[in-house]
Order: C-alpha cells, then structure tokens, then sequence
C-alpha cells in the first residue's frame, strides 16, 4: 500500500507542493528516504522512529521507503518530519489515508512526540488555501499561519494530539491568528533640536519611498534623524502586511504569531557581508534588503561598506526585488525598500566644520565620498548636508512639529498616490513611475521645464537625474494636495538633488 501526504519546500517567498509517499512492502526491514533530501530530512527517520516509539507504535518488520515528490526539487530542513511521520500512520493504517492526503503539513518532531515550531508557516498556508486543503502544523506555528484566512489552520502539540485529532478521539479546534503588535515607544522627530531641513527631506522621502542621502559631520544627528522615521510612515496595508510577514516567516522573525503592521527599520552594521545585505548562502536565504521590503534600509556610515556590496544595490534600488542565483536554483525575493543612507563628509568627519579643520581637505573628502560609485550615487533622490547643531541650542525647549504631524501629512500624501495608482497594481508610490505614466502625473508646466532644462545643463543632470527630480517635484506638491507640479516643487526637488554636487 502507499499511503500519501502533502508538504511543502521552500523556493525564496514560495512554498511549492511536496507529495509525501509512503510505501511498506515485503523485505528486509529498513527505512530509506528519497527525492534529494538533505542532511536534515534524512535524519528525519530517526527521529520519527523515536517519536513512534514513544507512543507504543512498533514498525512492522519490512521495507519502508519515503518519496519526497517532485524527486528533483532539493528538500531542505527538519519541517519534513510530520508529513513523513503522518505518511507512514497512513500507511500502517493507524489514521485514515483519505483523511491525510487532504492536508498540507510540517512541524519538527522531537524524539518524545512533541511538535516543534519551524520556520515558514506562513507561506504555506498560503499553498494551502491555493491548494484547498488543511495545513497541519505545530501549536506554536499555527497563530502565524491562521492569519491567512481562506487556509483551515490546525495547530497540535504533539504527533499523539494528531493521532487523535485524526481517529477522531479528540479533535483540535481551527488556531487562531496572533495579535497585532505596536510599536511600545515611537521616537519622536521634535527630539530633534534644529536639522529643519533634513527634517523637510525625511518627509518628503517618506512620502513618496524616495532614496535619501545625509551628509555631516559626526554628532550632528544623522542616527537620531534616520531612528525617527518609522514615526512618520504609514502603517503596512494588510496586502503589505501579509508580503512583509512571509518574509519575516522565512527567518523565523514572527513572534508568538503576531502580525506587525509597524514598517520594517532594518540597520545592518558597515562590516555585513553580501550574503547578509542582498541574501544567498547556503540555503540561499533572504538578506537585509528583503527584510527592510516595505519600509526602511539604513545604512550608517556609508561609504565604510564594502564596494562590492553597495554595488549590488543598485538593480534591487531600480526593480524592486532581487534574484539570488546558484548553481541548483534561482530564488527571487522582493526588496521594495526605501534606502536611508548616512555618511561623514570625510575620513575624519570635519571637513564642512569651520571650527575643527581638515588637514587634508578637499583631498580627503573626496577620496571618502569617492567610494560611492556615481551609478550608485545617481540613485539617491535626495542629498541633504546635515550640518553641527550648536551647543546653545541643545538647551532650548523642544518647537517645531512632531511626529504625529509630520506623520499625518505623509498619510495623506501617500492616500492621494494609492488613488492616483489604483489602476496600476504595480505602482505604490511616486517613486515606482516611469516611462508614459511618470510623464502623465509629473508634466511640468512652462517655467518649471524652462528651470529644469537650465539646472540639467547647468549641473549635468543625467535622464535618470531628470526623472528623479519630477517624481520628487510631484511628491512636494502632493504633501501640499496641488493638483499640478509647480515651479518651486520643481526648484525645491532640484536643490535636495543637486546638493554638493557643484
């Protein structure tokens, strides 16, 4: 007899479908597993032996062979153990085979029984409900994966509660989706004495997910500035939501089943290295760009990263996802971020300081910046010099806006761009036009053409620079609710742009 139940394997955000076939025939006893497991699921067999053992269930004295279907897709982690655990039940005819070639399931067995939580339950109940069957999975697993609502999610504590729940002893009732979580503290942007216009560039970033660069001197707030933005953008949709979570699922970042709908703020340290930032090694995993999709990458002290990783950031800047090429498969995540970048103007930090200067300048300032390759560079809408706040203005009391109005503004910003983009499903935000749709929404009248036209001569602005500079332009108008771009949104995206650039 071969009995059959259903997994999944993991190919970047995806859960492809693994048929599970157990057959017990005439031989000498042994138990194999086949269809390019790896070290993980090999051992499952040891493992679910023990686990049958624990509940009293002997093997019978033949040979038992485990197909993992399709036979060349690589089968990777220990979340392959239930399904083969529920396969051989079936086989043996201790629970119902009909029953169990109805249901998609994973979970880790201890050698007692118990089920241990894995990674990736949220994608796969996403195949489930696709497949229309019930996911079965560990009790700690199943809060994350109730959150797709059109999947039957059963979350048991043990492979003896399976048995059960499939012999119909003691059913398990439907799990149910974790709680929201908040955010406990939001960092407000009044803490920030002065930075008026740096303040002005993260609103307008937020807005419209455009790429900002801060340069200034060191303990002139850059990290204060950056930590603050989360503040100010709206909380994920629920499409975005789910997409962020299935990432996060991957990397076992959800917590007690609890959906966050605070956008992702990702910092990696300077010394990361590409298989961090863009993802891959071993089990091609998704990196921190991935991680940051819907919401922020900050890279501080920029230009300390190595050159080859900053590369590798430009096509993720451009198409909104990466694919991490290796000999055995092609895995694609998606990596829509917003890239907050913070550098020091030189190599000691105090070139633009008139009362702490530079031994080498300009010499030392242009070899510091100089590691950022103009491709790259190109890519940042916004450049914004962060000079040093003066000691006397650290005792003045708090003024300017804060977060929540700052953050109200960037709402309705956004809420007039998701009405504007509603026929274009790809496009969320100002930044994502191109082509015949950006010249539609950013058509600048006369005088704002005739001032482009002499900044781009004047200053060598490229065609991407062009485009940059008009989808700026038409955030700053829609932060103002104006229909049409204007000759000072014009000029205002122009001076963030061309910010030491001459």
């Amino acid at each position: 007899m071969v009995a059959r139940a259903y997994t999944v394997a993991f190919q970047g955000v995806e859960a492809r479908p693994v048929e599970v076939q157990c057959a017990v025939a005439p031989g000498l006893p042994a138990f194999s597993v086949v269809g390019l497991p790896d070290k993980a699921v090999s051992e499952a067999r040891d493992r679910v032996r023990s686990a049958l053992s624990t509940m009293a269930i002997a093997l019978p004295s033949k040979r038992i062979t485990i197909n993992l279907s399709p036979a060349d897709l690589p089968k990777e982690g220990s979340h392959f153990d239930l399904p083969i655990a529920l396969a051989l039940l079936a086989a043996i005819e201790i629970i119902p085979a009909d029953t169990v070639a109805e249901t998609i399931a994973l979970g880790e067995l201890s050698l007692d029984g118990t089920l241990v939580p894995v990674v990736g339950a949220l994608p796969a109940a996403m195949t489930a409900a696709a497949e229309q069957r019930t996911l079965l999975c560990p009790q700690a697993s199943g809060a994350e994966a109730a959150w797709v609502e059109a999947a039957t999610v059963i979350g048991a504590a043990s492979l003896a509660d399976v048995v059960r729940h499939y012999t119909g002893q003691v059913p398990i009732p439907p799990a149910q989706p974790g709680e929201i979580t908040s955010p406990v503290h939001v960092k407000d942007l009044r803490d920030v004495k002065g930075q008026e216009r740096a303040k002005r560039a993260l609103e307008i970033a937020a807005a419209g997910r455009h790429h900002i660069l801060m340069v200034g001197t060191p303990g002139s707030g850059k990290s204060m500035l950056a930590a603050r933005l989360p503040g100010i953008l709206p909380p994920l949709t629920p499409d975005e939501a789910l997409q962020t979570s299935m990432i996060q699922s991957l990397c076992g970042l959800i917590e007690e089943g609890g959906i966050n709908r605070t956008r992702p703020f990702r910092e990696p340290h300077h010394t990361a290295s590409m298989a961090a930032i863009v993802g891959g090694g071993r089990r091609a995993k998704p990196g921190e760009i991935s991680l940051a999709h819907n919401g922020v990458l900050f890279l501080d002290e920029f230009p300390e990263f190595n050159r080859m990783v900053l590369e590798t950031l430009r096509q993720p800047i451009e198409s909104g996802e990466v694919m991490i090429a290796r000999a055995n498969a092609h895995v694609k995540y998606p990596s829509r971020f917003m890239l907050v970048a913070a550098a020091n103007p030189c190599k000691c930090g105090y070139l633009t300081d008139p009362a702490r200067a530079c031994s080498r300048a300009p010499i030392c300032g242009e070899d510091y910046i100089g590691r950022i390759s103009g491709p790259l560079m190109d890519r940042f809408d916004l450049r914004v010099e962060v000079p040093p706040v003066a000691f006397s203005d650290l005792d003045l009391p708090a003024n300017g806006e804060g977060t929540t109005d700052i953050g109200t503004r960037v709402a309705d910003a956004r809420a007039l761009q998701k009405d504007r983009y509603a026929d274009y499903p790809t496009l969320l935000q100002n930044a994502d036009t191109e082509g015949e749709i950006l010249e539609q929404v950013a058509r600048p009248d006369s005088d704002s053409r005739e001032l482009l036209m002499r900044a781009a001569e004047r200053f060598g602005l490229t065609a991407r620079g062009y485009h940059r500079v008009l989808r700026v332009a038409r955030t700053i108008a829609d932060l103002d609710a104006a229909p049409d771009i204007r000759r000072s949104d014009v000029a205002e995206a122009l001076s963030f742009r061309l910010a030491g650039a001459a």
